[in-house]
This record gives structure tokens, C-alpha cells and sequence, in this order.
């Protein structure tokens, strides 16, 4: 099934192989990703903290209260509505 929030100009096929993700930060700021399920989530950790002005070693990413390790990939931790907490 599609969600509303999925582009529609992709390729039959193609919804599988990526996932949304929001990260909330403590101010309550929303951030969006499009990453491949594949994916170590350091790149997504590293691009999050390049656009905040944050140091990577200065926050954690946690899911479901469960600090997420740079190794890991979407597909090992996410349900279908993924939504990523920080703290500092």
C-alpha cells in the first residue's frame, strides 16, 4: 500500500527499495529523509547533524526509546511510519 506522503513519480517496483523517515528533534523540529531501506542510518545521522550545526558524538538518534547505531539499516529497525527522536 502507498502512503500520501510517497512521491507518485516513481518506478513500478521501485517503493521497495526506499523508506521515509522523520527526525524530531527536542525543539520540536521536524526533519524528512528518503532513504534506501539498504542504507547504513550513519549517513542519515551524519546529514542531520550537518544541518542542525550539530556534533554527531553530541546526540542520539533513538527509536521506540532505543538508541539507533550508526551500523544499523532501516531495515533492521523501522516499522512501516518510521519516526526518529534526538536528544542532546
Amino acid at each position: 500500500m502507498s502512503s500520501a506522503g510517497q512521491d507518485e513519480d516513481k518506478k513500478p517496483g521501485d517503493s521497495s527499495s526506499h523508506i521515509n523517515v522523520k527526525v524530531k528533534g527536542q525543539d520540536g523540529n521536524e526533519v524528512f529523509f528518503r532513504i534506501k531501506k539498504g542504507s547504513q542510518l550513519k549517513k542519515l545521522m551524519t546529514t542531520y547533524c550537518d544541518r542542525q550545526s550539530v556534533d554527531l558524538n553530541a546526540i542520539a538518534f533513538l527509536f521506540d526509546g532505543r538508541r539507533l547505531r550508526a551500523e544499523q539499516t532501516p531495515d533492521e529497525v523501522f516499522s512501516p511510519f518510521p519516526h526518529v527522536s534526538c536528544a542532546l
